[in-house]
C-alpha cells in the first residue's frame, strides 16, 4: 500500500475511534438523550409520602378513601403528654403537615392497645372522625355540629385545674360509639366495659380520663380543617407504637 493511502486510513480509524469516544455514535432508533423525556412519554411519578413516624401496622388501617389524618404522638407508654399534628393526602405529594405541631395532653396513665372503662389510659389505634359539638356555637365548622348545653364540664381535673370549659369545641373519636350521632350519644357498640365518649376537646390544662385534649384555639383551627368529604382519622399512640 502506497505510504499516503496507509496514512489516510490510520488518520480516519483515530477520528472515528475518538468521535465514538465521545458519545457520537448514532442511538437506536426512538430513543432519546440522557435527561430528556420522550414525547408523548409520561411525566415521572415521585414516591408518595406515608405519614412521618408511622409504622405499616397503624399505616394499613388508615382508609384509603382517607385524606387528612390527625396524628397524636404520645411519648413513653405511660405518659400523658403529647403532640398533634394534622396532615392532609393529596394525589401527587402524598402526606403532608398543614397545621400542628400542638401540645396535648392524653390519659392520667398514659396509652393502651386493650382500653377499658376507667382505666385513665387512651386508646391506641386509628379511628374514625365523623361528629363535633360544643357548648359554643361554630358555624364554621365542616363536621355535622351538635351546639347543646349538655356539653359542659364541673369540678376540678387530676391535677385540681378547674374543668369549665373543656367541652365548648370537641370532635368525637369513634372508638366504641355509634357515627353519625352527637357525641353526647351514650350507645356502647362493644359494651360499657369498655368505655366510650373518647374525644378530641378544649385543654384544660392537665391530664384527661381517655381523651385528648388541645388548647382552645387550636380546637378551633382543627374543626374549621377537618371536612367530612375528605374522610378524616385520627392516628394516635405513644412513640414505639405508632412506629411498629
Amino acid at each position: 500500500m502506497p505510504l499516503r493511502k496507509a496514512l489516510a486510513c490510520a488518520l480516519g480509524a483515530a477520528v472515528c475511534t475518538g468521535l465514538l469516544g465521545t458519545g457520537c455514535a448514532p442511538e437506536p432508533r426512538g430513543s432519546a438523550a440522557r435527561g430528556t423525556p420522550v414525547p408523548g412519554a409520561p411525566p415521572e411519578r415521585t414516591a408518595h409520602r406515608p405519614l412521618p413516624g408511622v409504622g405499616p401496622a397503624l399505616r394499613d388501617r388508615v382508609p384509603s378513601a382517607a385524606r387528612q389524618a390527625v396524628v397524636v404522638r404520645g411519648g413513653a407508654e405511660d405518659d400523658n403528654r403529647a403532640q398533634v399534628v394534622l396532615y392532609e393526602r393529596g394525589a401527587d405529594h402524598g402526606w403532608r403537615a398543614v397545621a400542628g405541631p400542638w401540645p396535648a395532653h392524653n390519659g392520667l396513665r398514659g396509652w393502651t392497645s386493650e382500653h377499658e372503662a376507667g382505666d385513665l389510659r387512651t386508646p391506641i389505634g386509628v379511628f374514625s372522625l365523623s361528629d363535633a359539638g360544643g357548648r359554643l356555637p361554630a358555624p364554621w365548622a365542616r363536621l355535622p355540629y351538635d351546639e347543646d348545653p349538655e356539653f359542659h364540664a364541673e369540678g376540678t381535673g387530676h391535677l385540681g385545674e378547674p374543668l369549665e370549659g373543656s367541652f365548648d369545641y370537641v370532635v368525637a373519636i369513634d372508638y366504641n360509639r355509634v357515627p353519625g350521632t352527637t357525641p353526647l350519644d351514650e350507645t356502647r357498640p362493644m359494651g360499657e366495659d369498655k368505655g366510650g365518649g373518647v374525644w378530641i376537646h378544649v385543654d384544660h390544662g392537665g391530664p384527661t380520663n381517655a381523651c385528648v385534649s388541645l388548647r382552645a384555639e387550636h380546637m378551633r383551627v382543627l374543626l374549621k380543617a377537618l371536612d367530612p368529604a375528605r374522610k378524616p382519622v385520627v392516628v394516635m399512640g405513644p412513640e414505639a407504637a405508632l412506629k411498629e
